[in-house]
């Protein structure tokens, strides 16, 4: 037995539930009297104050030493303290490795401030979030009825509990008056079930027991009073949260792709720059000197711009995410969204609305569709003229009501979700509830038991008394004697009773809540129940259902299309979670699904749970526990798949953590579930969930893009250090400085701006991403060295054709030589001009330029306009000049320069041709 449903302060430790009123109040030290305020003083010293503690936060000095731990980081800041080194080493000492050492340390700070003020911003936006535990609470304390911040609930405090309010802890029912509560937060079942006093037996797990309620769920109609017996970490949700700080969230596919990225380049960079080291020093270079040229290489293949290339890329995405509704904790989230192949989802707030809402009115032997969903008054019965007296009977045969938007709330109803959409419907039938409780006005209430399954109310119209009863179908069929027909009021015989269970049937079988409307004259507003509920005339069945949301089946649609499999995992009853998966498309028609409910998962070993995922992709898991979906994330996950699960209440923390990807509804979910999952719906709309996928797959798209465009590059920086060295130049085309300044002034920028590529046509007509296919595949690779060497072509060429017009040996040239100075610039120059070109190449794998159109992404030519700027700034400022050793270029160079880097572009044009000409013979 769990240890939330035991009276704290009970020795023998015996359930509450299992103890009669008195005994649950006298095992907590209570009584009807409440505490004394001098006693739930000493126990909120002794049990702590009635909230969920998060863990401990990472300091934010901490995260951000964390963010000069990625392997490239490592890679710089040991380049840069080697390069203070040489200087130090140096005779005579050259400024030149003091400023590169300095340029280095610079690069890694600017990307650790960036990757950590865009962890930050999004971490603080989903804080601001607002917490579904209550902050007041009712209670009788000394014998009186106060309200207390709900934080200072003791175990043994008297409840007050009324319709609409929140429940604040988990407490033992001691008196009940129709007292119903929702425990959708915790169960994920929409219906409403009843509480009442009665103690249970002790293997009544405690979900199940009638006179227990919990903290986060709501009371639906009734009254009651409550002891609490858990408060805090004790209760039902402290106990799922507990589980859910203790499950590890696993990194991410993107995580995982970068740092296998990394260490392969810096395992590269590395060993060519040793080679290349070991080759000069071996042909009698200076050790410094030597030194220095290999540093220079190393930077040339580390892409020093990349990690805050990649962090406001994916920032960017989160922005755009942010837009349509879905916030993203965790930057790295918005790729793997790209990559998910199973949605796990709940049913309950996700899939549907969370309000009961009338579907059908069956009436004078024929059903009346009704249109709309939730409680907003909007939408029609299908020929209502039929259904109207039934409806108006109904709806004045109940106690909630119906209130309209206020504030940031929409249409809601305080009490019964049921008689809620009684009310609603009503309404859409062009009923005024008002005026017709003005004309026959309530003088009586016979109240709803669990027993007779009725409720009746006596009204009185023009000097006579009529009794309106609702309740179960069966029920009120064996009370009544007359129907209600086209032709009017007929006799119920054999056949009419079968007509209306056949009815009962159809909408019992398509997951609907059936209710029977039933009337009759009574003598007086004295009438008892052997009266009011015998003799009756049966009006008509209704039938109701927590309805889907009216965009779900496009989104379900969509993540079917692109290749995700979605699997409906609630804690409701498997006819009604199989009707729901039916109508949005979860299942397939005509396909008997494989349920699968938790007390069948408890009997199932891991092996044979990821067996049965595999063979059934018709398969939905309903009546499961927390644990249960855990389970079944993780078996997801055994099997490869990336796994992104829906869910708003506490019952889903522990796998919206568990999963790749956790989304949890941001209007209608718990603190508990926010705090697990990495994104949030704002609107809590499992459309966005589509949307966040395409906005996902179009970020990776984006990601390869610019990685293409700055490996290309380095391809650009290196060829022509490896030649010089290969014809035995006595300097370097290209310095390590110069190299810094291509990566961060020039290229970082565009690098951004193919961030914000729209989605390409047809993303979400794809299969996903494989999560073994690497973030470095072979045709990634292909394409930046396809670029690279066309790159590494023209920026040789551009360097040793200036070296050539000197007329002089190799061995003369000095590093203050015009000529060199003129040479590099044109090296640095050229790499600049061709990945303007390059840019534009990149940003489709197969479709023309001509077709994206030149223009069509102003935020890269205004990126480019900078990087140009730059490099003019380089080559014409005498300050610039002086640190880069540059010089002033001629219009004819820029003109050569232009020329020559426009090969780029061309190159890849014919590429995409041939290739769109060979997929369109195949």
């Amino acid at each position: 037995m769990h240890q939330l449903a035991q009276a704290v302060t009970a020795g023998e430790g015996e359930a509450a539930q299992t103890r009669s009123v008195d005994e649950a109040l006298t095992a907590l030290s209570s009584s009807p009297r409440g505490l004394s305020a001098a006693a739930a003083a000493a126990r909120l010293a002794r049990h702590g104050r009635n909230e969920l503690v998060h863990g401990r936060r990472t300091s934010l000095a901490r995260r951000l030493l964390k963010q000069f731990t990625d392997l490239f980081a490592v890679v710089l800041i040991v380049a840069s303290g080697v390069t203070f080194l040489a200087y130090f080493l140096g005779d005579p000492r050259d400024p030149g490795n003091v400023q590169l050492a300095i340029a280095i340390l610079a690069v890694v700070v600017l990307n650790a401030l960036i990757g950590f003020m865009q962890e930050y911003a999004a971490e603080r936006t989903a804080e601001a979030l607002q917490a579904m535990v209550p902050h007041r609470a009712r209670v009788i304390r000394d014998g009186e009825r106060v309200e207390v911040p709900a934080a200072e609930l003791v175990p043994g405090d008297l409840v007050v509990l009324e319709a609409g309010d929140a429940v604040s802890a988990d407490c033992r029912v001691v008196e009940a008056h129709e007292l119903t509560v929702n425990n959708m937060a915790l169960t994920g079942e929409s219906a409403p079930v009843w509480r009442n006093t009665e103690p249970v037996p002790p293997e009544v797990s405690p979900p199940d027991a009638r006179n227990l309620v919990w903290m986060g769920t709501t009371v639906a109609a009734g009254a009651g009073k409550a002891v609490v017996v858990a408060t805090g970490a004790a209760t039902e949700f402290g106990r799922i949260f507990r589980l859910t700080s203790q499950t590890t969230a696993d990194t991410s596919p993107l995580r995982r792709q970068v740092a296998i990225m990394a260490r392969r380049v810096a395992s590269a960079a590395f060993a060519l720059g040793l080679l290349l080291f070991v080759a000069r020093l071996s042909a009698g270079g200076s050790l410094v000197a030597t030194f220095v040229f290999a540093l220079g290489v190393m930077v040339a293949l580390v892409p020093e711009g990349l990690p805050a290339t990649l962090s406001v890329a994916l920032a960017i995405g989160v922005r755009r995410m942010a837009k349509r509704h879905a916030l993203i904790k965790q930057l790295v989230a918005v790729e793997t969204l790209g990559s998910t192949t199973v949605i796990c989802t709940d049913k309950t707030g996700t899939l549907t609305t969370a309000e009961m809402t009338v579907q059908t009115v069956w009436a004078a032997g024929r059903a009346h569709r009704v249109t709309g969903v939730g409680y907003a008054p909007e939408g029609e019965v299908a020929d209502p003229g039929p259904v109207r007296e039934l409806l108006r009977v109904a709806a004045m045969c109940c106690d909630a009501r119906l209130l309209p938007p206020s504030g940031r709330q929409g249409w809601r109803v305080l009490g019964d979700t049921t008689e809620g959409a009684l009310l609603v419907a009503a309404a859409k039938a062009g009923l005024d509830l008002d005026a017709e409780l003005q004309s026959a006005p309530r003088d009586g209430e016979l109240p709803f038991d669990s027993v007779r399954k009725l409720m009746t109310t006596l009204h009185t119209r023009d000097g006579r008394t009529w009794a309106h009863v609702k309740g179960a179908p069966q029920e009120l069929l064996a009370r009544c004697t007359h129907i209600r027909g086209e032709g009017g009021v007929r006799a119920l015989d054999d056949d009419a009773r079968r007509e209306v269970l056949a009815a009962n049937d159809g909408m019992a079988g398509s997951a609907l809540r059936v209710l029977a409307v039933a009337t009759r004259e009574v003598s007086g507003p004295g009438a008892g129940h052997g009266e009011a509920e015998n003799g009756l005339t049966l009006l008509g069945l209704v039938g109701m259902l927590d309805p889907p949301r009216p965009e779900v089946v496009a989104s379900v649609t969509a993540c079917r299309d692109a290749g995700i499999r979605v699997v409906m995992v609630t804690g409701d009853y498997a006819l009604t979670a199989e009707a729901i998966a039916r109508r949005v498309g979860i299942l397939r028609p005509g396909v008997v699904p494989r349920t699968v409910t938790g007390a069948e998962l408890d009997g199932t070993d891991d092996a044979a749970l990821q067996a049965l995922l595999t063979e059934n992709p018709d398969v939905l898991f309903a009546r499961v526990k927390p644990e249960h979906k855990m389970r079944v994330v993780a078996a997801f996950k055994d099997l490869g798949e990336v796994v992104a699960v829906t869910g708003d209440g506490a019952n889903d923390a522990p796998a919206l953590k568990r999963a790749d990807i956790g989304v949890a509804m941001g209007e209608s979910g718990t603190d508990v579930a926010r705090e697990a999952a990495v994104m949030v719906l704002l609107d809590d709309s499992f459309a966005s969930i589509a949307t966040a996928v395409e906005l996902g797959r179009s970020v990776y798209q984006n990601i390869r893009k610019f990685l293409v465009y700055l490996f290309s590059h380095n391809i650009g920086e290196l060829v022509p250090i490896l030649a010089a060295t290969a014809v035995g130049f006595p300097l370097v085309p290209l310095s390590a400085v110069q190299v810094l300044a291509i990566d961060l002034g020039s290229d970082v920028l565009p690098a951004l701006a193919l961030g914000t590529e729209p989605p390409e046509p047809g993303i979400m007509n794809r299969p996903p991403r494989s999560p073994k296919q690497p973030l470095f595949s072979a045709a990634l690779v292909r394409r930046f060295l396809f670029l690279g060497c066309i790159q590494a072509v023209v920026v040789t060429t551009a360097f040793f054709w200036r070296i050539h017009t000197a007329g002089i040996p190799f061995a003369e040239f000095t590093l203050d030589h015009p000529v060199y100075r003129e040479a590099l610039t044109m090296t640095q120059a050229g790499i600049v001009i061709c990945q303007f070109f390059n840019g534009f190449a990149v940003r489709s794998d197969r479709l023309s330029i001509l077709r994206i159109g030149l223009l069509s992404n102003p935020h890269y030519l205004a990126a480019q306009g900078i990087a140009l700027a730059i490099m003019c700034a380089i080559s014409y400022a005498p300050p610039l000049q002086s640190v880069f050793h540059t010089a002033p270029l001629s219009l004819a160079d820029w003109g050569l320069l232009i020329v020559l880097g426009s090969l780029v572009l061309v190159a890849d044009e014919i590429r995409k041709a041939l290739l769109r000409r060979k997929e369109a013979a195949t």
